[in-house]
């Protein structure tokens, strides 16, 4: 999938121009603290919207024009934006951060890089780091991704090792037409 294109197309239906409502909701205030990876960023609205929740957030993409689309946004905050792939991260990330958000990276991988996705973000958390991921169990669109779905089986199987679940919640606020097929999800670092 080339993201460069599809976002020079307009054709980037994941982008509502806003964060994920979840970020808004007092359940997930304290969940993440300090310096904050955003994978897949795209044009940074929820990475301005934990910079605003007094973070210190990086926002990460592999596609320029999303890049280059969120830092057209005025800084809110403590926000910064790197073009660059979660699976070649620059020496730098390795243990930077105090948590990761995760909203729309995970189910845009192809699914069998997702192994892959889990030891990149857990080689940028910092021991007792937190995972804070909202992932699609059940897009709506026919199994032919992306968004690719899983399951909440294949997520403690993909994450057993080096995390621990500190806890879920289904029903979370979400965008129209994603009700009751998202995930929250609270990980830690071990």
């Amino acid at each position: 999938m080339d993201w460069n294109i599809r976002y020079a197309e307009g054709d980037t239906p994941w982008d509502k121009g806003l964060a994920h409502p979840v970020l808004r909701e007092p359940l997930v205030r304290g969940m993440l603290e300090g310096r904050v990876l955003v994978p897949g960023c795209g044009t940074g609205h929820d990475v301005r919207e934990l910079a605003l929740g007094g973070l210190e957030v990086t926002g990460l993409d592999v596609a320029p024009l999303a890049i280059g689309r969120a830092l057209a946004h005025p800084p809110v905050a403590r926000e910064t934006y790197v073009h660059g792939d979660l699976f070649g991260l620059p020496a730098e990330f390795k243990g930077a951060f105090d948590g990761v958000f995760e909203h729309t990276c995970f189910c845009a991988i192809d699914p069998a890089r997702r192994a892959d996705y889990a030891s990149a973000v857990a080689s940028t958390l910092k021991p007792g780091g937190r995972l804070l991921a909202v992932f699609y169990t059940e897009p709506d669109n026919g199994g032919d991704g992306p968004p690719f779905g899983c399951t909440a089986q294949e997520l403690d199987e993909l994450f057993k090792d080096g995390f621990r679940l500190l806890g879920e919640r289904r029903g979370v606020p979400t965008f129209a037409g994603r009700e009751d097929r998202e995930l929250l999800r609270l990980f830690k670092r071990v």
